[in-house]
């Protein structure tokens, strides 16, 4: 019998300075059997940097063809890809020609400045492509303020975030290691 995803409920309360935006995000996410509460909370923070109307949750794990969060528009063209960990150039690269703008969060540490390193030469063409890189000790953090049922609160200023919950807070600040060209 296969394993079920788990399915949490996260209450996203997000107010984000930076890009003037307040809004709150009812969220079902389900959590695949192979995947951390690490990288699930990691995809709750890309969707609060990234967060409007029309973003989703993808079958992410569960679908190789679709990232982990993107916005289509009314078409059905991707306006927005964003994956998360260490996907290899050739998906990244992809993305990039099926999507206007893609975002990789990754998370790991010294394995995720390592994963960069090798790949980062290979991306240089990569006009529409931002690198994001979550500090190892913030993500792992994170961990702590996880729940089957969650309310968050994301307070984003001068690029650092403040994520809240009832088991405490934790200030995280990405890392910017590759920017869109203009």
């Amino acid at each position: 019998m296969a394993l079920r995803a788990t399915i949490h409920k996260a209450e996203l309360h997000i107010s984000d300075g930076d890009r003037y935006y307040y809004a709150s995000h009812p969220l079902t996410i389900a959590k695949h059997p192979s995947e951390t509460d690490e990288r699930m909370m990691i995809r709750i923070i890309a969707f609060a940097l990234n967060a409007q109307e029309q973003l989703v949750f993808t079958k992410g794990l569960s679908d190789t063809d679709e990232p982990d969060i993107w916005v289509k528009d009314l078409t059905g063209a991707i306006n927005l890809w964003i994956d998360i960990g260490q996907p290899d150039e050739r998906r990244i690269l992809k993305a990039c020609g099926r999507s206007n703008q893609v975002a990789v969060y990754c998370y790991a540490g010294n394995t995720s400045k390592l994963w960069w390193d090798g790949i980062k030469n290979k991306l240089e063409r990569a006009r529409n492509l931002t690198i994001v890189a979550i500090p190892e000790e913030q993500s792992k953090a994170l961990i702590a303020l996880v729940e089957r049922s969650m309310i968050i609160h994301v307070n984003i200023q001068d690029g650092e975030m403040l994520v809240s919950a009832d088991q405490g807070q934790v200030t995280v600040v990405p890392e910017i290691w590759k920017a869109p060209a203009n």
